[in-house]
């Protein structure tokens, strides 16, 4: 039995066949995400004709943007400005004629770390991505928790200082605040400058405060961090720390870890993945 998980990004679609362990080459193309809704769509489409066989029982497809998982309705997706309001899962299923699973590519990171990752032998954890924005995705007892409208884990929009902690906890705080980007302030921090330590150091301050409130919010065992951010871990780990350390209820703290991702196509496993969360006896789970 295969599974085709699928990553569509705003610039490139990543996609492979996914037998229990067993990742095929990945295949990925870039996507038309100025062009129109159809020009996308069909791209997609012949990304899957390649690795479509007999022996694919479902795609999984993981994308930034909200979702209604139900069916598999996608809304406003990030820098694809056509794809206001598509109905990928039905497109998908027509053409295929096998079941297809749709979610938010944070969920998707959850579950690839779930089930291929840092979060195997562990019951309840936060999958949370730092990248342009905050995204995360909740585990609870072994199944992803999404929400009634696909919206559990949206940390970075809850209220902090003068903004939200995505402005000052994700790659939007090197933009707004220094009007720079987090990688060139990684590149100027390998290279040893001081300025660019200090601004790590003033992120992992923030970081800290939004893991804070994740604790408070879901107690979990764990939080995985992923997305291009955690590159840049060695930098900001310490007041992160310093601030996290500050979480009212020190035992807790005991039980408590965190992990910096280091698995390869997380994207496209969680997406392959989305299957045996709602099919555990037939996979992994």
């Amino acid at each position: 039995m295969n599974i085709i998980g699928i990553d569509l990004g705003g610039t490139q679609i990543r996609a492979a066949s996914i037998n229990e362990t067993r990742l095929s080459e990945v295949y990925s193309r870039r996507i038309s995400a100025s062009g129109s809704a159809e020009t996308v769509m069909n791209e997609l489409m012949e990304l899957v004709e390649g690795l479509i066989d007999k022996t694919v029982e479902a795609i999984g497809i993981g994308v930034p943007s909200v979702v209604d998982v139900e069916k598999g309705i996608v809304y406003d997706v990030q820098n694809i400005p056509a794809w206001k309001e598509v109905h990928l899962k039905k497109a998908l299923e027509d053409r295929f004629g096998i079941p297809v699973l749709v979610n938010n590519d944070a969920n998707c990171f959850a579950l690839g770390e779930k089930y291929f990752g840092k979060g195997q032998q562990r019951h309840s954890f936060i999958g949370l991505t730092l990248g342009t924005g905050i995204g995360a995705g909740v585990i609870i007892r072994d199944r992803l928790y999404e929400g009634l409208h696909c919206g559990a884990g949206e940390f970075g929009m809850v209220d902090y200082l003068d903004q939200y902690y995505e402005y000052y906890a994700s790659g939007q705080f090197f933009h707004r605040c220094y009007d720079t980007s987090g990688e060139a302030i990684f590149i100027q921090a390998s290279a040893g400058e001081s300025a660019a330590l200090r601004i790590l150091e003033e992120f992992g301050m923030h970081l800290g405060n939004a893991i804070k409130m994740i604790l408070y919010t879901y107690d979990p065992e764990l939080i995985i961090l992923g997305g291009s951010i955690r590159q840049a871990y060695d930098y900001f780990q310490k007041p992160m720390w310093e601030r996290i350390r500050t979480f009212a209820y020190p035992k807790s703290l005991e039980r408590f870890s965190l992990e910096v991702s280091t698995l390869k196509d997380a994207g496209v496993l969680g997406a392959a993945a989305l299957y045996y969360d709602k099919h555990p006896e037939k996979g992994r789970g």
